[in-house]
């Protein structure tokens, strides 16, 4: 595996050996007897902000023993009209690997294939790998694994989370449930790029949605980007909050998950947030030990 550019483009065992090595690498924190990024040097290209994706990738680069340079779109071209492909040409012979966070998926793809270099996507407007890579960590140490299980993804069923969290459902033996309005489920398109493995439910009644599931998941209504459609984002919504009476309809001991930052009050509530805190928090420092595995799995075997 040289890139991990998405889920989609992930076979089943590459899932599988990310998530041993993501377990190995979480038991073995400060204690790695082998150091895969020595001398290496990695850029961080971000076009989005992040508190979560940064820090981690930072951390983890730094402790598998590379160096790690941050670029935000202020402090490079293409925000001023550089084409991709000249900036990964440059890149390509002076870093040793690249994370990108941006909004196209096809600019990430590009530089991939420009750079030469081990890429990773970081975030971009149709996926999120990193983060459901993680999440699968957290439901495997929480319930032992999620072939069998229910996921309910409940908000904008349209967004990259979701997007990726469909990849893993045609990839991985698990049932897949949108709870979203008509206008915020996922596009014709990917649904029939998904093909008929995947165990995907379309529903709009969070309720009926919830219904044994054994994890709630959600993330923010008004994702970077779509800020001018948040009064209508907030109030179409609005009924797909995750909170105690929506547990209600879950299975016993259901994870509620959510990818962070969380805004209390909208997409979840307050009391339900504290009240799986625990389950939160394990699944945002598990963005670490995941990313440090595909950092080992695609540069440090070169």
């Amino acid at each position: 595996m040289k890139h991990l550019l998405s889920i989609e483009s992930l076979q089943r065992q590459e899932i599988y050996e990310i998530l041993e090595l993501a377990d190995s690498m979480k038991g073995t924190r400060g204690h790695h007897d082998w150091l895969p990024l020595a001398g290496q040097c990695w850029g961080l290209i971000f076009s989005k902000s992040s508190t979560r994706t940064r820090v981690s990738f930072e951390v983890g680069i730094r402790e598998l023993g590379g160096s790690v340079l941050f670029l935000s779109a202020a402090d490079i071209q293409l925000g001023r009209g550089e084409p991709i492909e000249d900036t990964a040409r440059v890149m390509g012979r002076l870093l040793d690997g690249a994370v990108i966070r941006t909004f196209r998926q096809s600019d990430v793809e590009v530089f991939a294939e420009y750079s030469q270099i081990p890429t990773i996507n970081a975030l971009t407007d149709d996926e999120h790998p990193c983060q459901i890579l993680a999440d699968l960590q957290t439901i495997r140490e929480k319930l032992g694994g999620v072939e069998g299980r229910s996921v309910c993804f409940i908000g904008d069923g349209a967004c990259n989370v979701a997007a990726s969290w469909l990849w893993a459902a045609a990839k991985l033996d698990f049932e897949l449930r949108i709870a979203a309005p008509a206008a915020f489920q996922p596009s014709p398109d990917l649904l029939e790029r998904l093909g008929r493995q995947a165990r995907v439910v379309l529903l709009e009644d969070p309720m009926e949605a919830a219904k044994g599931a054994d994890v709630l998941y959600t993330d923010v209504w008004v994702s970077m980007g779509k800020e001018e459609e948040t009064a209508h984002r907030l109030s179409a919504l609005a009924p797909y909050q995750i909170n105690e009476t929506l547990l209600t309809q879950a299975a016993p001991k259901a994870l509620v998950m959510h990818c962070l930052p969380a805004y209390r009050g909208k997409e979840i509530s307050a009391e339900t947030f504290e009240l799986h805190a625990d389950t939160l928090f394990d699944q945002a420092e598990n963005r670490l030990h995941a990313q440090k595995a595909v950092l080992q799995l695609v540069a440090g075997r070169r």
